[in-house]
């Protein structure tokens, strides 16, 4: 979610969670401050514990950080837990293309006990599958992952592998090109949750001028959120 309608969208449809990100058209980058706060309020309001998780991600590219930057990740991490999030989304690998672990422990400690999601960094990793028994018994609660595929639909048996390979250490949730008829597949094949942007283009806003870039931007789309949600109960 890029915003504070779609949170209340997917909190009116009951949706289990959210991850609040910016620049979804890279991926998706650390969101502001008063998106964070404004999300960890609505949940409060409507009494839904566990919903508000935060993407920490400094830039767009790869997941190969720096030292400057995994001290930024960890001061986001911080900061996301004192504005009230239940939990954040990270990840990093190394110039050898598997995960970072003293990277994503240094992640779990600034977390200080809240959910720690991996995210699909395990798909650019040169194992997908090995990065799943990597994080086993490591304090992260999930995994977010297509299979290592461009889409949950191409990667669709080795979701079904990482759900074996975790062996109930840690949840694997299915996200990546996800849509409303795919959720019944993802359940087949074991996945404790799936992940969707569930998105459409809208062109309010006005003109962006030469300075602004393209205009129109992306929105929650409420229908989408709603099917999504009473596909997982059904199928669940």
């Amino acid at each position: 979610m890029q915003d504070v309608s779609g949170v209340l969208v997917a909190l009116e449809a009951g949706a289990a969670r959210v991850e609040l990100c910016q620049a979804l058209g890279v991926g998706g980058l650390t969101p502001s401050a008063g998106l964070i706060e404004a999300a960890v309020e609505a949940a409060a309001a409507a009494s839904v514990p566990g919903f508000v998780h935060v993407l920490v991600r400094p830039r767009s590219g790869g997941f190969v950080y720096d030292a400057d930057e995994l001290q930024t990740i960890a001061r986001d991490i911080r900061f996301a837990r004192s504005l009230g999030a239940d939990g954040v989304v990270v990840g990093a690998l190394t110039d050898a293309r598997v995960l970072d672990l003293g990277a994503i422990a240094a992640f779990l400690d600034a977390a200080e006990g809240s959910d720690v999601t991996v995210h699909r960094a395990v798909d650019a990793a040169v194992d997908p599958l090995g990065a799943i028994g990597a994080l086993a018994d490591t304090g992260v609660r999930r995994v977010l992952t297509s299979g290592g595929a461009p889409s949950c639909r191409a990667g669709l048996e080795t979701l079904a592998r990482m759900v074996a390979a975790a062996h109930g250490s840690l949840e694997v949730m299915g996200g990546g090109g996800v849509r409303v008829d795919d959720i019944g597949a993802l359940t087949a094949a074991g996945v404790d949750a799936v992940h969707l942007s569930a998105r459409s283009g809208v062109a309010r806003g006005g003109p962006s001028g030469p300075g602004g870039g393209a205009e129109g931007f992306d929105a929650t789309d409420a229908a989408i959120v709603r099917a999504a949600v009473t596909a997982a109960t059904t199928l669940g």
